[in-house]
Formats: C-alpha cells, sequence, structure tokens
C-alpha cells in the first residue's frame, strides 16, 4: 500500500472532523495545498445543495466502479488498495445520503401528523 496515499486520506479525514467540528464546509479534495480545509460561500438555495450532494456521490461511485474495472482488466497504474478506498469512499458518501434522507422523510412526516 502507498504511504502517501494513505497520508492523504488520513489528512482528508482529519480535515474533514475539523470541518465538522467547526461548522466549515469542505469541497472537493477536503484540503488545499497547505493542508487547511477550504471554506466555501454559503448557499442560499437548497436545491442546489441538494443537487450538488447528490452529483458528488454519484461522481465518487463512477470513480469507483472505473477504478474497478481498470483494476480487473490488469491496469498496472491500479493498485488493489486504492480500488478498495475509493470503492469505501463511495460506499460512506451513499450511506450517508440515505441517511439524511430519511432523517429528512421523518422530519417531513412528523411535520405532517402535527395537530393544527
Amino acid at each position: 500500500m502507498e504511504i502517501s496515499r494513505v497520508n492523504n486520506l488520513l489528512a482528508e479525514m482529519r480535515a474533514a472532523m475539523a470541518a465538522a467540528q467547526s461548522g466549515v464546509a469542505i469541497k472537493d479534495g477536503g484540503i488545499n495545498q497547505g493542508g487547511a480545509a477550504q471554506k466555501l460561500t454559503p448557499a442560499t438555495d437548497f436545491s442546489s445543495v441538494l443537487k450538488s450532494s447528490l452529483d458528488n456521490v454519484s461522481k465518487m461511485q463512477n470513480h469507483a466502479d472505473a477504478m474497478q474495472k481498470s483494476f480487473v482488466l490488469g491496469d498496472d497504474k491500479v493498485s488493489l488498495s486504492n480500488v478498495m478506498i475509493d470503492m469505501q469512499k463511495a460506499s460512506i458518501a451513499f450511506q450517508t445520503t440515505v441517511q439524511v434522507r430519511n432523517k429528512v422523510i421523518a422530519a417531513y412526516n412528523e411535520i405532517m401528523n402535527m395537530q393544527v
């Protein structure tokens, strides 16, 4: 396994944890060249935030599938560890999306069942 790849993954996880604790959104890779989390401007449109989140999950899944196909076809540039890491990232992103959806539906149902 490539040590630099593991270090990059660890840095991304630390940046995501720091961003979650401080309430700062991170974008794309999560860290810039200096290793600090990149701040995003707050989005005011819920639909655009939702669409960009779903697009990001879709891109992660497509990238993981492409890496898997490349590995199966014998591409020397793709290692098994990189494929597994990308597949786990895509899986976690999808599971997170499903959990957010479940919370939104539960909140909607609760609001709809309120007595007025």
